[in-house]
């Protein structure tokens, strides 16, 4: 199975600051996914720039794209809206469930706006950029991605 994981982020894609979130994800992907191979790469927070990487990994027949970055409330936080012009069907679930989970642990997780949905058989997350915000995100869906992956192969196998 191929995953990839995209840093959208001015300030690390400049290189004045660390990407932090990007290889947590990373590191978290690879506990549940061993045998994967996981693409990675970073840009910066413009819109035609993110549906390029991310359509191109599309085509590619990536089964999973994360995104950590670009989905909060700055004007430059665009990471949504790009990845909408790329899928073809939402899966707000996905995005509704770390939104209510973390935000137990923060109320700021409210303020994320990331969305989850398909293109074709890739799935695509949107997580927040903060190191933090991407763990906490991401474990909080990891069983509903790990059936949803299946299903969007073509797997039939419900629990």
């Amino acid at each position: 199975m191929r995953m990839a994981v995209l840093t959208v982020s001015d300030r690390c894609s400049q290189g004045v600051a660390a990407d932090t979130a990007g290889p947590a994800v990373v590191a978290l992907l690879r506990q549940h996914w061993p045998e994967a191979e996981i693409l990675v790469a970073l840009v910066p927070d413009d819109v035609a720039t993110i549906t390029a990487q991310l359509e191109k990994w599309c085509i590619d027949g990536v089964a999973l794209v994360v995104t950590t970055g670009g989905t909060g409330l700055g004007p430059r936080d665009l990471t949504p809206e790009a990845t909408r012009r790329v899928i073809d069907r939402e899966a707000p679930g996905l995005a509704e469930a770390m939104r209510a989970k973390c935000a137990g642990l923060n109320p700021f997780a409210w303020l994320s706006r990331g969305i989850a949905g398909l293109r074709g058989n890739t799935l695509i997350i949107n997580l927040p950029g903060s190191r933090r915000g991407a763990e906490e995100s991401l474990m909080s869906i990891l069983e509903l991605v790990g059936h949803g992956l299946e299903i969007a192969a073509g797997g039939q196998n419900h629990p």
